[in-house]
């Protein structure tokens, strides 16, 4: 069972996402980069309320991801890729991306909140950040 609803265009969407945004991270790296990305069609809250697709989630303008504004993320996707976002919309996740919603990539350490969001956890160059639960429940 999915966690959300995707066509082959939306898994290699996906998949271009992450690579774009964590290739540099390695495989794990880019899998939390798909559990944010698959949290914010689920979420319905905050700044994610009405993305119900993986296409809005990718190209939400404005709050979405910088990777899309650059020709790298326009490259076709490799079979590792799709493989990588096939196990994010199957449900599989990983920490500190669990229920994060947002990460970025500081210059030194992570603050402990981002927006007000709670710090969850760093993985090599990027810091994942989560909602409170009571803000967006679908996500937990």
């Amino acid at each position: 069972m999915s966690r959300v609803s995707a066509r082959e265009q939306d898994v290699r969407l996906l998949a271009q996402l992450m690579r774009a945004e964590a290739e540099g991270d390695l495989e794990l790296g880019m899998l939390m980069v798909g559990n944010v990305g698959v949290n914010r069609v689920v979420a319905n809250c905050l700044d994610f309320v009405g993305i119900r697709t993986i296409e809005q989630m990718v190209f939400q303008s404005p709050g979405g991801f910088e990777a899309v504004q650059h020709s790298y993320f326009y490259q076709p996707p490799r079979e590792r890729d799709i493989r990588l976002a096939r196990q994010v919309i199957r449900g599989e996740r990983y920490d500190p991306a669990t229920y994060a919603l947002w990460f970025f990539k500081p210059s030194g350490s992570c603050p402990p909140t981002w927006y007000n969001q709670q710090h969850s956890g760093r993985y090599k160059s990027h810091c994942f950040y989560i909602p409170r639960q009571e803000d967006c429940p679908n996500v937990f």
